[in-house]
């Protein structure tokens, strides 16, 4: 009776303990690696040395560029270059605001905040910047955090946007506009678009992927 009374009360505290919620932090993604760690800019730089750095990090851990109208911010690139990888990030613009999310610091995911458009181009929020749409109308409202998952393996970009897949493994042989060079067939850094308008981050954590 009393192994009963055991086994029963265990699986009363395992049932309890998987309904404690977990912050997003907390939730293990094997093989991703943090691209920013929620306090300064170690392993980040910004893409013009002397410019005044638009950006700046909460307590709370988001990476935000500010940008005024009529004003310009800066670009932010990693020290660090990938070739093969697997990206995830969150982030939030407000309404009509331009940014952009560089793969390689060479092709560009875009960040628009259009969701009253609804509609879906090669310059709406989630194409590669002039080379494709979206295959389907995934976009968040202006100040509601978006999600994404980009996957580039050798030329072939693939990329969920809040849970759905706008792009599967398209191919893509050129820079698309901004980049930091054009040799795409070598290893670059990620890019945060800084120079356009307002944006925010978080949760930025990249998987590097076997090589070809």
């Amino acid at each position: 009776m009393k192994k009963i009374l055991s086994y029963f009360a265990l699986a009363i505290l395992s049932l309890a303990m998987a309904a404690v919620p977990t912050r997003g932090g907390d939730t293990p993604e094997p093989g991703f690696q943090p691209l920013f760690n929620g306090r300064d800019l170690t392993g980040w730089k910004l893409r013009r040395p002397d410019a005044t750095s638009s950006w700046s990090i909460s307590p709370d851990g988001v990476l935000k560029n500010t940008v005024e109208n009529g004003h310009h911010g800066v670009d932010l690139v990693t020290t660090k270059k990938y070739w093969n990888f697997t990206v995830r990030y969150e982030y939030m613009t407000p309404k009509d605001s331009n940014s952009g999310f560089y793969l390689r610091g060479r092709h560009e995911i875009q960040i628009l905040g259009d969701y009253a458009e609804h509609g879906a181009s090669k310059t709406a929020n989630g194409s590669i910047y002039n080379f494709k749409a979206v295959d389907q109308f995934a976009t968040k409202s202006a100040g509601e955090w978006q999600t994404v998952e980009a996957t580039i393996i050798g030329n072939r970009i693939t990329v969920i946007l809040n849970g759905v897949k706008v792009h599967d493994n398209v191919e893509c042989n050129q820079a698309t506009g901004s980049e930091i060079d054009d040799k795409v067939k070598e290893p670059g850094p990620i890019f945060l678009q800084g120079d356009h308008g307002t944006v925010s981050f978080r949760n930025l954590r990249i998987k590097e992927l076997p090589q070809e």
